[in-house]
């Protein structure tokens, strides 16, 4: 995951390969392939399905009628979300997770108040994420004087914030308020890939659990 211009050109620009003459284990295969591709890519497949893959899935059931509910299976990485890095990164403080693994390893980034070097780390629900303005990359300015805001090129269409979150950008601090839900019409993971793949992959890895 990176606003990096020619990661995102390549994103924009990417056909799906079509699976309907292949079998059934060859497309859980590669929707797993696809989605692990761009949520988690650093993380092995051992410590994926041994701390962040979880088989039973949440979802909200508001009863509403006029917009299909997404499969439930969109949410097959949510317990990515968790991660230090990716709060990081999804709180629009870094370009790229591997920018926000490299914030926590050098200690720029706090939790409740005491500086944890682990971007594997896992928060809890109500957890305060700071992060040191003068790490932030986006911002500009002299040290102890307002900084501004100067975003990378081409990343405005992804510079928003999951509803999991709530960032203040005055403080430079994230909590995070819950895990990521799926509701009707919408999963509140940001991904690329259609619903169908990732009910793919929920189904390869739910298998092998």
């Amino acid at each position: 995951m990176s606003w990096n211009k020619y990661n995102l050109y390549n994103i924009a620009n990417k056909r799906l390969q079509d699976t309907t003459k292949l079998t059934l284990y060859q497309q859980k295969w590669i929707g797993k392939r696809e989605t692990r591709a761009y949520h988690g890519d650093e993380i092995t497949e051992r410590q994926f399905k041994a701390k962040f893959f979880n088989p039973k899935l949440p979802t909200v059931n508001n009863g509403s009628s006029q917009q299909a509910h997404p499969p439930v299976p969109v949410l097959t990485f949510a317990e990515l979300e968790r991660r230090l890095d990716f709060i990081v990164f999804r709180s629009n403080f870094c370009p790229s997770i591997y920018a926000a693994r490299q914030l926590c390893v050098h200690g720029k980034v706090k939790v409740n108040g005491k500086k944890l070097a682990f971007p594997s780390h896992k928060v809890k629900d109500g957890d305060v994420i700071s992060v040191d303005p003068n790490a932030i990359q986006m911002l500009k300015g002299e040290k102890g004087e307002e900084l501004d805001f100067e975003p990378k090129p081409f990343s405005q269409p992804f510079l928003f914030v999951p509803e999991y979150l709530e960032v203040n950008y005055n403080t430079c601090q994230t909590v995070f308020l819950r895990s990521p839900i799926s509701r009707p019409g919408r999963s509140e993971i940001p991904s690329p890939f259609p619903p169908e793949f990732h009910s793919l992959a929920y189904e390869y890895y739910a298998r092998s659990k």
